[in-house]
């Protein structure tokens, strides 16, 4: 009590010295004399120095008096070793390579269409027929005269084999018979144009064309066919990736229209960078999955190029940085019975990013107890409370 009294009575003393003073600086400006005022301001300097002074001490012995600090509150967290998988976020679309267009090999009339939309078929099977043109009866006439010259051939060989007859009549019975076997393997392969197969087995996808149509070589397409059972999603990579991405990485998948995520790793790596975007082709395989995944839905992929068994992850909304471009945080030293303690900043170098956390690569320790919530209104030795 006896040391409030005494502050309260020096700076009353000092309220009073003010005014007096104000009415002697008045009266010097009054007096106009230079000298006078040159002597005054000096005066005044000393006295500003003193009351600078006197402002300190008193502000020590509020402290000492004051039972109840106003410190910063804040909270902290705990640095400790975290397994921190990074993940390069893209967006690709739903491949397959069994999804084509048939188109005929023959001009002429859709004479049948065997298979209806959506009928799962096999590889091989008949699908359609375009008309011959008359090339049946032409392979049975020409079957026809094959089996002639076969048994001329066969008679004129027995012949030469026995000595019998002359070597220009046994190789003209033989070329014969080879020019007539050419010509019905010829007439053949183009009545195989004219019957579209199944390439592979799946489901009929649509009937483009229907049956009756004339139809011409290239440009009347007539049935598509897909297989969902070997999709996968082919997405770009920037270049600066190209060592971290590699065969067999993990990588999850999130469809934004199923609302669906799959597990999945990477089945090939491309090896050539595109010139325009500096970037390489990756392909996803998908697994089966009962047909919801349909060739062009888009997907968002995501890859793990990048994993720390022990990372030390904080939120980045904690960190600051200074004018000289060095990012910083707060630890707290050994809090006592008060839970007070000492804000120290630390200088930290900073890694790779996922959502609202940021890797810590030097600067903080498992164990060091980091202010997360007040981090921006504390100073560098500051005393701060603790809450939690």
């Amino acid at each position: 009590m006896k040391k409030l009294l005494t502050i309260l009575s020096i700076l009353l003393l000092m309220i009073s010295c003010g005014q007096n003073d104000t009415k002697s600086i008045d009266k010097i400006i009054e007096g106009g004399d230079l000298q006078a005022l040159r002597a005054k301001r000096t005066e005044v300097v000393a006295e500003q120095q003193s009351v600078a002074d006197k402002l300190k001490q008193l502000d020590v012995a509020i402290a000492s008096l004051d039972s109840v600090k106003k410190l910063p509150l804040v909270t902290t967290i705990m640095a400790k070793d975290t397994l921190f998988n990074h993940y390069l976020e893209l967006q690709g679309n739903v491949e397959t390579k069994k999804n084509i267009v048939l188109y005929p090999e023959m001009n002429g009339i859709l004479t049948r269409v065997y298979v209806q939309k959506g009928q799962k078929v096999t590889k091989g099977q008949l699908l359609a027929r375009i008309d011959d043109g008359g090339l049946s009866q032409q392979l049975s006439q020409v079957e026809v005269q094959t089996q002639l010259a076969k048994t001329t051939f066969d008679r004129q060989k027995r012949l030469w084999d026995q000595k019998i007859g002359s070597e220009i009549q046994f190789l003209q019975a033989k070329t014969n018979f080879e020019a007539q076997q050419n010509a019905v393997n010829q007439i053949k392969r183009q009545l195989a144009k004219t019957t579209i197969n199944a390439p592979f087995s799946g489901v009929i996808d649509d009937i483009i064309t229907e049956q009756g149509n004339v139809v011409s070589v290239g440009q009347n397409a007539i049935i598509r066919i897909v297989n969902l059972d070997d999709m996968y999603i082919e997405t770009e990579v920037p270049e600066r990736y190209i060592s971290s991405i590699i065969k067999g990485k993990n990588v999850e998948v999130y469809f934004p229209i199923l609302g669906k995520t799959i597990q999945t790793k990477i089945r090939q790596v491309g090896n050539y960078i595109n010139p325009n975007n500096r970037s390489f082709a990756v392909e996803v395989g998908i697994p089966s999955n009962g047909g919801t995944i349909k060739p062009n839905l888009t997907a968002k992929v995501k890859i793990n190029d990048y994993t720390n068994d022990k990372a030390i992850l904080i939120p980045q909304s904690i960190l600051s940085e200074n004018a000289q471009g060095d990012q910083y945080t707060y630890v707290t030293s050994t809090k006592d019975n008060k839970n007070i303690a000492q804000a120290k900043r630390v200088i930290v170098k900073t890694g790779k990013t996922q959502g609202d956390l940021i890797e810590i690569l030097e600067g903080l320790t498992s164990g060091d107890a980091i202010i997360s919530e007040g981090a921006r209104s504390v100073k560098d030795g500051q005393q701060v409370k603790i809450l939690n």
